[in-house]
């Protein structure tokens, strides 16, 4: 892997997209959206990540600011819309397994501004985003602005219908050093949805080929994940069998230390496996993020010694 060690003075990741409610069949409601759960697990590992976004002029704009200002969150990269709210999800459940009411027209759609104007100057580690934020065309403008600053890009592919076209998410991956996508993804992007029998090793290792990428992460819900290098196959089970809450945000938490991992210049299989160990966690509480912050340092002290 190609990046140096993270010091305190190195560039930091970027994180790019959409942040809203989980909105529980409970009536509770829990922050979320991908790229805000990574970079709010990349804080609580003290990555310091400049997180760029829009929520609404409205009440749930103003927690979500509060929440990440409490976090200590680098809040330079947020924007305020007058015209449209705060995002938000309807989750529901089938087997454990959350299902979303992706509600459009929100504030993340209408992210706008150059990249210069971000950041100020500053150079970063990486480039994290997702496919979502690139449903609405505001927002797209303001990605391409800031992959044109040409940093390494980790794309975390999630296709869900009807927000997204294949050609963005092809333009994305192509641009793209690590990638992270499901088993059904994969088999979508591969051309095998209807083909369950095909081995999903040769498939994952075709798309890693043919896309240039140094990394491919297959994650595989309680089954752990795949990572594809060109060196290697790599493959992690959760040894963990506490009680599963729910599972939302949990590829989430396995991109923030694949991340982590990938800055820090972890083994592939130390990476994997505490990616899963943390993703686990995760899904131990009610959804995607947490303000305990003795998690984090429970995970920094175990990966430490």
């Amino acid at each position: 892997m190609r990046q140096n060690h993270v010091t305190e003075q190195a560039p930091r990741p970027l994180v790019f997209g959409e942040v809203l409610y989980d909105k529980f069949p409970d009536g509770s409601a829990v922050l979320g959206g991908a790229p805000f759960n990574v970079a709010w697990h990349l804080q609580g590992f003290g990555l310091a990540p400049l997180f760029i976004s829009s929520v609404g002029d409205d009440e749930p704009g103003e927690r979500i600011l509060a929440a990440m200002s409490e976090w200590g969150m680098d809040m330079r990269g947020m924007q305020r819309d007058a015209i449209h709210p705060t995002g938000c999800v309807m989750v529901s459940f089938e087997d454990h397994q959350p299902r979303f009411d992706i509600v459009p027209e929100q504030a993340y759609d209408f992210i706008a501004g150059a990249a210069a104007a971000v950041l100020g100057g500053e150079s970063g580690a990486l480039l994290y985003h997702g496919s979502l934020v690139a449903r609405q065309a505001t927002s797209r403008a303001a990605l391409d602005a800031l992959r044109a600053e040409a940093l390494p890009l980790f794309v975390d592919v999630n296709l869900r219908d009807p927000w997204w076209q294949r050609q963005w998410v092809d333009d994305a991956l192509h641009r793209a050093r690590w990638a992270k996508l499901n088993e059904q993804e994969l088999r979508i992007l591969s051309g095998q949805e209807d083909t369950a029998d095909n081995d999903i090793r040769v498939q994952a290792s075709l798309l890693r080929q043919a896309l240039g990428l140094e990394v491919l992460v297959i994650t595989l819900g309680e089954a752990g994940a795949l990572l594809f290098s060109e060196t290697a196959v790599v493959e992690t089970v959760s040894g963990d069998d506490g009680e599963i809450v729910d599972t939302v945000g949990a590829g989430d938490a396995f991109s923030a230390v694949t991340i982590m991992g990938l800055l820090r210049d972890w083994p592939l299989e130390v990476l994997a496996q505490r990616a899963v160990d943390f993703a686990a966690a995760v899904c131990r509480m009610r959804g995607a993020t947490t303000q305990d912050r003795d998690l984090y340092r429970h995970y920094l002290r175990k990966w430490s010694e």
